[in-house]
C-alpha cells in the first residue's frame, strides 16, 4: 500500500474580525460568558460577496506557491464543506477553474466538522491507487448560515479555509499511518439545518421560520463530542503501538476549548502537546484542522517526521481521528 504524505499546507482567513464585544451589541451575551464557556474571543467573517470558493482558491494558490508546483500537476481537488457556493456545480469545480488546474477532476464532500478528515481519507485512497498530487481543502462560510439573534450558535462559528497537498510518501517514515472514522445518524436532531434540501426546499415559509440557519442542541453535542473525540484519539494511538508521549502535536477540531481539554485528557496528552487557535477564529467547521495544521507548521511546532494526531467531531454525528508522520515538506525553489 502506497502511503499518502502531507507535503504542503496553506490557509486563508477573511480580514474582517468579529469580536465578542461586537456580539454584545447584537445578541444577549458578553465577552466573559463566551470566553469562559468556549475559549473564543473573536472570529473571522467573510466580506460581502466573499464565498467559500474564494477562500479555497486563495488557500490553494498559496499552497501552489509555497510548494512550487503548477496547477496543471494537480490530479484531484476535494473540498470538504457544508457551505458550498451552490448545490451544484461543486465548489471543487469552481476552484479548478479559478486556478486553471486543467488536468484535475474533483468533488465536494459533506462531513460537517469531520469533513476534512473524511476528505483526507478519500485523498489518501486516491494516492494509494495511483494519483500523484491531490489537493484536500477544508473550508466553510459559516456566517452564511448563522442567525445572529441566536446566541446558542452565532458566538461559536467563523469563516476560513485550509488546504493540504497529498503526494505518495517516499518511505514508511512519513505519511498517513491510520484513520478511524465514524458516522451515527442518531445525531441528526442535535445539529442540523432544516431547509434547503429535497426534504424542505426553500419557500417563503422556510425562510420566515429561519430554517436555513444552523440549529444546535449544545448540551447533547458537547457530551458526545468530548467523549467520542477523546476516545477515538486514544484508540488510534494505542492501535498503532504508540504511547501518548510519542505524539508531537495533537491538532483537534476547534469547536470548544472545554471539549478539547476533556478530549486531550482522555487521550493522555499534556497541555503542551495540544494545538489551540480557537480564541482567534472560533469554529470554522471543516476548516479548523487544516488551518491549525498550517499554523503549527508556520510556528515550528511540527516538522519533518513528527507524529501528529488529528481528531474531529461534527454533525451527523460524525467523528474520527487520523495519525500521521508529517512531511517531508516541499519547498518552492526561487
Amino acid at each position: 500500500m502506497i502511503r499518502a504524505a502531507i507535503t504542503g499546507t496553506s490557509k486563508y482567513l477573511p480580514t474582517r474580525i468579529l469580536t465578542n464585544k461586537e456580539l454584545e451589541t447584537m445578541v444577549d451575551t458578553n465577552d466573559e460568558w463566551i470566553v469562559s464557556r468556549t475559549g473564543i474571543r473573536e472570529r473571522r467573517i467573510c466580506a460581502d460577496g466573499e464565498v467559500t470558493s474564494d477562500m479555497c482558491t486563495i488557500a490553494v494558490k498559496r499552497l501552489l506557491k509555497s510548494t512550487g508546483i503548477s496547477a496543471n500537476e494537480i490530479d484531484v481537488i476535494i473540498v470538504a464543506t457544508v457551505t458550498p457556493d451552490m448545490l451544484f456545480p461543486s465548489t471543487a469545480a469552481l476552484v479548478q477553474e479559478n486556478i486553471g488546474a486543467n488536468k484535475a477532476w474533483g468533488y465536494d464532500l459533506s462531513g460537517a466538522c469531520s469533513g476534512f478528515l473524511f476528505a483526507l481519507k478519500a485523498g489518501a485512497g486516491l494516492i494509494a491507487t495511483g494519483s500523484k498530487k491531490v489537493i484536500v481543502i477544508g473550508a466553510d462560510t459559516m456566517s452564511s448560515i448563522l442567525d445572529y439573534t441566536d446566541r446558542n450558535t452565532c458566538i461559536l462559528f467563523g469563516d476560513g479555509a485550509g488546504a493540504v497537498l497529498l503526494e505518495p510518501a517516499k518511505d514508511n517514515t512519513h505519511g498517513i499511518i491510520d484513520e478511524i472514522l465514524h458516522i451515527d445518524g442518531t445525531g441528526k436532531e442535535a445539529l442540523f439545518m432544516a431547509a434547503g434540501g429535497s426534504r424542505k426546499p426553500a419557500t417563503h415559509e422556510t425562510v420566515d421560520a429561519k430554517e436555513h440557519f444552523i440549529y444546535q442542541d449544545g448540551r447533547s453535542v458537547f457530551k458526545r463530542a468530548s467523549a467520542d473525540m477523546g476516545a477515538v484519539s486514544k484508540e488510534i494511538v494505542d492501535k498503532n503501538g504508540f504511547k501518548s508521549e510519542d505524539v508531537k502535536l495533537f491538532i483537534p477540531h476547534q469547536a470548544n476549548k472545554r471539549i478539547i481539554d476533556m478530549a486531550a485528557k482522555r487521550a493522555g496528552l499534556r497541555d503542551d502537546q495540544v494545538f489551540l487557535n480557537i480564541e482567534k477564529y472560533g469554529n470554522t467547521t471543516a476548516g479548523t484542522i487544516p488551518i491549525g495544521l498550517t499554523e503549527a507548521v508556520e510556528e515550528g511546532r511540527i516538522g519533518d517526521g513528527d507524529l501528529v494526531l488529528l481528531a474531529a467531531f461534527g454533525a451527523g454525528y460524525t467523528w474520527g481521528a487520523t495519525l500521521l508522520k508529517y512531511g517531508p515538506e516541499r519547498k518552492a525553489t526561487v
